[in-house]
């Protein structure tokens, strides 16, 4: 099995991804909001049709470390990659069943606005802004230095230059889609990304079960065989088996993801888009049903990777398995490959382009949005949507600039401890904050900054400790060795520390701001869970 692609599916592909940017960003430009119009910007007006507001929830969810990085465990790890995909879309159903109609009905644009509501005050808004920035830039980063890669991968040049240059451009492409098309513009090409992805991979999918004949059972067999580990492969524990306890590890990474992955900002605005609660209801239905398509798809490729081409040999191209995705899709069509199947090779990987372009796109969106209407213009009481709105798109700039300098330093390190990173901070600062601000009577400004700060900092300061950072050949900085914390991810202590700072916080507040903050909520209550329709404000 060969590793390289042909001259054909090279050439090919290199028209997909010209093509798909220049028609990406002609949707943006022709649906781009107006000028002076914030509700069309940050919401787009609310217009998108239940599934169409779904498959653009579903697309911004699934992000390009998702599609190559959960791909990749499932290739090199079997059941614990599995069980991470479940996790994934378990994350998104439960925003749908606890937090999709409370978070629509109290936010207006941002997180920010959410929190807000019943509890007003720049100090509550700038802390929103900074967790959402800390949340996303981890990821973006991802997403843009894994560009390079990809580019390099697929069509066979190596040069760092080359790469560097790959990663500037695509940013570019970025900021673009965010400032131009705004909420509106960033979904259709959400929707574009969704519907490319989860058809080619239905396509690989199915080929690959026809390759064995239609028996799942026999795909797992095979893959267990070419793995090299035998059994081991469909038991939980492989991934996490070099660490002190790997049970209590996959559980709390899994709990990490679970907790963590519905509540990233990028996601979470999404809810803001939908017209009512019965709207956002059908929304998160639509979304749900994508993303459990995309984990049966990305399951089926990944035992299928494994089994045509061999654990090996994908370790060997990269050792986090980020190809493993592209290899399995190509090992799906055999040896011989006609001219049909080269173009549906090729329409796998302008899919995967699709993925890196969209998911960056939207969350420099949630990052501008934030900056814009959570720090800037709450600063100025009466600051005008044409200025607000400009804002927001030199926020894009702000955003993305620096997140594309930063990806061309860490391209050719290990990216994994990035992501979750995102994930810790989801799962141990914005979760306990939401669901305490949405649904604890008693919880006061206090108690939220301390769930947001509390829960941040004690993310940031056990991450660098984790054996993802240093202390493996496959860690960030595999030459040094500072794990004192020898989990794969925070959650075993900051989850907990993130919601028992909010608790420590509001009881600090003392009865009597207790009581008032109370009451602010009991105002503001039927509104958040009643479902009420929203209003201009």
């Amino acid at each position: 099995m060969t590793t390289e692609f042909s001259g054909n599916a090279q050439a090919m592909s290199l028209v997909g991804f010209t093509s798909v940017a220049t028609i990406t960003l002609l949707l943006c430009v022709m649906t781009g909001p107006d000028r002076d119009d914030l509700d069309e910007f940050y919401t787009g007006y609310s217009s998108l049709s239940p599934m169409r507001n779904g498959l653009a929830i579903a697309g911004d969810y699934i992000s390009a470390a998702t599609v190559l990085g959960t791909g990749g465990v499932i290739a090199l790890f079997g059941y614990d990659g599995t069980v991470l995909a479940l996790s994934t879309a378990l994350s998104l159903m439960l925003l749908m069943f606890l937090l999709a109609e409370p978070l629509r009905n109290a936010g207006r644009f941002t997180m920010g606005d959410a929190l807000a509501r019943r509890m007003p005050g720049r100090g509550v808004r700038i802390a929103a802004c900074a967790v959402t920035l800390a949340a996303l830039l981890p990821l973006m980063l991802v997403q843009l230095a894994g560009t390079g890669q990809l580019m390099a991968f697929i069509l066979g040049f190596s040069g760092e230059s080359l790469q560097t240059g790959c990663i500037i451009g695509v940013g570019a492409l970025m900021i673009s889609y965010a400032a131009i098309g705004g909420m509106k513009g960033t979904a259709l090409i959400q929707i574009l990304k969704i519907v490319m992805l989860l058809g080619s991979g239905t396509v690989v999918a199915v080929l690959i079960l026809h390759r064995f004949d239609w028996d799942p059972g026999a795909l797992f067999n095979a893959a267990a065989a070419k793995s090299g580990v035998g059994s081991a492969f469909l038991s939980s524990g492989l991934q996490f088996a070099s660490g002190p306890s790997p049970d209590l590890d996959m559980i709390t990474a899994q709990l990490t993801v679970v907790l963590g992955g519905g509540v990233l900002p990028h996601v979470t605005m999404r809810m803001y888009t939908a017209s009512s609660a019965r709207q956002v209801r059908r929304s998160m239905s639509w979304a749900v049903s994508g993303v459990a398509l995309f984990v049966l798809v990305i399951t089926v490729v990944g035992f299928g990777a494994t089994a045509l081409v061999g654990r090996a040999l994908i370790a060997q191209v990269d050792p986090q398995g980020n190809t493993a995705y592209l290899l399995g899709s190509q090992a799906a069509f055999g040896s011989d490959v006609s001219t049909a199947e080269t173009f549906l090779f090729t329409t796998v990987t302008t899919a995967v382009f699709l993925t890196l372009l969209a998911s960056v796109a939207g969350m420099i969106l949630a990052c501008a949005n934030s900056l814009a209407h959570d720090v800037f213009a709450a600063r100025v009481r009466e600051m005008s949507p044409r200025r607000e709105m400009a804002l927001a798109r030199l926020s894009a700039l702000a955003v993305g600039i620096p997140a594309i300098l930063l990806a061309t330093l860490v391209q050719h390190r290990s990216l994994q401890p990035l992501v979750t990173l995102s994930f810790c901070l989801g799962a141990s600062a914005i979760a306990p904050a939401l669901v305490y601000s949405l649904f604890w009577r008693r919880y006061t400004r206090t108690g939220l900054l301390s769930t947001l700060i509390g829960g941040s900092l004690a993310v940031l300061l056990l991450m660098p400790g984790t054996n993802l950072v240093s202390g493996s050949p496959v860690s960030a900085f595999p030459d040094a060795d500072f794990n004192w914390f020898p989990f794969t991810t925070t959650g075993l202590l900051s989850i907990p520390l993130g919601f028992a700072c909010g608790w420590l916080g509001t009881l600090a507040s003392g009865r009597r701001k207790s009581e008032e903050q109370r009451h602010e909520y009991e105002a503001v209550e039927s509104w958040i869970l009643a479902g009420a329709v929203r209003r201009n404000r």
